[in-house]
């Protein structure tokens, strides 16, 4: 599944800032006999360095769990239970809450990076603007430094409730409420950070022009416009899967991507279109992967909305809300806005 990455400087691991005080009260309160840590691709090697900490200072196996995870529907949470691992820390994905299930507990992960100059070229650009501030895990604790900036620039600033697992301002890859809720209330989005993935979601989710502000680079970017290339592709893929007699429909295996009850009826509106439909279940959902299926003319999978959007597949490759404008397309109705909902599953 391929995302954005954090493309700085070496310096930038120096920002990132790990709760190790709360892992290790959670550790002296447990006593585990051995844990397991996991986060983002781009914070790996400094959870590399909290897992020696631990081993330093408990004398207990410290497992770093490496493969990629994106988010809490995918913690890896078998991983550390084949491990035998007592607790998971999973880092960096913060959410209104601090475990999601049993053994496991998130660990907030903040990045320390100063958004001043770049909040100042953003009050340049959107003058008096109405707008709304949204952004990912690690830059929830700017949101009121920035909004301080833009409101003492003439900016209008609101800031979205948070729903579900978001908190205010937050937003994930495929959900999108805080932005949402304001779409009649605001003339754009203001993203904090580097991710054009999360900021392209929310244009997308709102059709509103939405901008990147990024610290590293010190620079203001309209995303807009590769959010609706990225709608293009999307709308081109339900009008390709049209066509196809015979789909696959994929259930992700991975513990927050388990959508069967979807999957199955799909596959039933599907079968009842006259359409030849086999299920599948995949944990990681690949061109590659699927290029050992045979007799599949195009695949609905219901694991990851982001993973049809942001990949290029041989094949039409349906997320949840294409496959719903697909069945919409199928009974003549308008798949208009199919995708401006604040959460893509």
């Amino acid at each position: 599944m391929t995302r954005f990455k954090l493309i700085v400087p070496d310096s930038y691991l120096g920002m990132i800032i790990i709760d190790e005080a709360r892992i290790f009260e959670i550790i002296k309160e447990k006593s585990p006999v051995s844990v397991s840590l996991n986060g983002p691709d781009g914070i790996l090697p400094r959870v590399q360095e909290t897992a020696v900490r631990i081993s330093e200072e408990f004398g207990i196996p410290a497992y770093v769990l490496a493969d990629t995870t994106w988010g809490t529907c995918d913690l890896n949470t078998n991983g550390s239970k084949v491990l035998g691992a007592d607790i998971q820390f999973n880092i960096g994905h913060t959410i209104n809450t601090e475990s999601p299930e049993n053994g496991v507990v998130l660990i907030d992960a903040f990045d320390d990076v100063e958004f001043d100059a770049v909040a100042a070229k953003c009050v340049k650009m959107l003058e008096k603007a109405t707008v709304s501030l949204v952004t990912d895990s690690q830059h929830l604790r700017q949101v009121d430094r920035v909004r301080e900036i833009l409101e003492g620039g003439g900016l209008v600033v609101k800031i979205g409730s948070g729903k579900g697992q978001l908190n205010d301002g937050q937003v994930f890859g495929c959900e999108f409420y805080p932005a949402t809720a304001l779409k009649e209330e605001v003339d754009a989005y203001v993203f904090l950070g580097q991710s054009n993935f999360h900021a392209a979601g929310v244009a997308l989710a709102t059709n509103r022009p939405t901008y990147v502000l990024d610290p590293y680079f010190n620079e203001v970017r309209e995303i807009t416009e590769f959010a609706q290339k990225l709608k293009k592709k999307a709308t081109l893929a339900v009008c390709k899967a049209a066509e196809a007699k015979s789909f696959g429909v994929i259930v992700g295996l991975k513990e927050g991507q388990l959508s069967k009850v979807f999957a199955l009826r799909i596959k039933k509106e599907l079968e009842d279109a006259g359409k030849k439909v086999q299920l599948f279940a995949l944990t990681d959902i690949t061109n590659e992967r699927l290029q050992n299926l045979r007799g599949i003319e195009a695949f609905v999978q219901v694991a990851c909305p982001r993973i049809s959007t942001d990949n290029r597949f041989d094949v039409p490759v349906l997320s949840t809300p294409q496959a719903k404008a697909l069945l919409k397309m199928m009974r003549g109705e308008s798949i208009e806005g199919y995708l401006e909902i604040p959460h893509w599953l």
